[in-house]
């Protein structure tokens, strides 16, 4: 494992901290079915913000992380769904979701290399707020498993919409490309930092 990563992690973290608690679930609605869960985090900026990054991230790693990071971040997220669901307490899940866009666009802006291992752990970490905020919305039946699923395939497809973002960037080595990729990192962590200050 890569000690200048976590190391440049938590730097980004330590700087997301300074501002105060972000609201990015505010209100928690009526929701229902397949279509509501698919839609849902379509229309949150921070939900989609932070998928496009995992995607984004596991093009740059390249390889085996192209599939491990974002399944990586599915499979945590379902967990953190169901701690949701059962009501189970987890603290500043919030600033979770907030911190998780100042992170990933902070890993993507500075192309910041891992191993596939702690590429996943990264990703989990976060997939557990965003999951957990999910859950603790879906109502207890089996419209709300319709949601579930609705809410997993489109986390899925906004993963998939990163990682084909970046490779169709960065695929021939481009360097424009590249940049280009670090740019859209580095224009999502500065919206995490507006989202982890109540700004956005």
């Amino acid at each position: 494992m890569n000690t200048r990563f976590f190391a440049r992690t938590a730097a980004l973290t330590a700087f997301a901290l300074a501002p105060s608690l972000a609201s990015a679930h505010t209100g928690l609605g009526h929701v229902d079915g397949f279509a509501h869960g698919f839609t849902h985090p379509l229309g949150g900026l921070d939900h989609v913000l932070a998928m496009v990054m995992v995607g984004l991230f596991a093009s740059q790693l390249g390889g085996r992380a192209r599939w491990l990071v974002p399944a990586s971040f599915v499979s945590v997220m379902v967990l953190g769904g169901m701690l949701g669901l059962a009501g189970i307490a987890i603290p500043f899940v919030e600033l979770g979701i907030g911190l998780s866009i100042v992170v990933l666009g902070g890993v993507v802006a500075f192309n910041l290399q891992a191993g596939v291992a702690a590429a996943m752990a990264l990703v989990g970490f976060f997939a557990v707020f965003h999951g957990y905020a999910h859950g603790a919305e879906m109502p207890e039946s089996a419209s709300g498993l319709a949601y579930g699923l609705g809410f997993v395939l489109a986390t899925a497809a906004l993963h998939a919409a990163g990682l084909g973002c970046g490779l169709l960037l960065d695929g021939k080595e481009s360097a424009k490309g590249a940049l280009f990729v670090r740019s859209l990192g580095a224009v999502a962590a500065i919206a995490g930092v507006g989202v982890v200050s109540g700004l956005v």
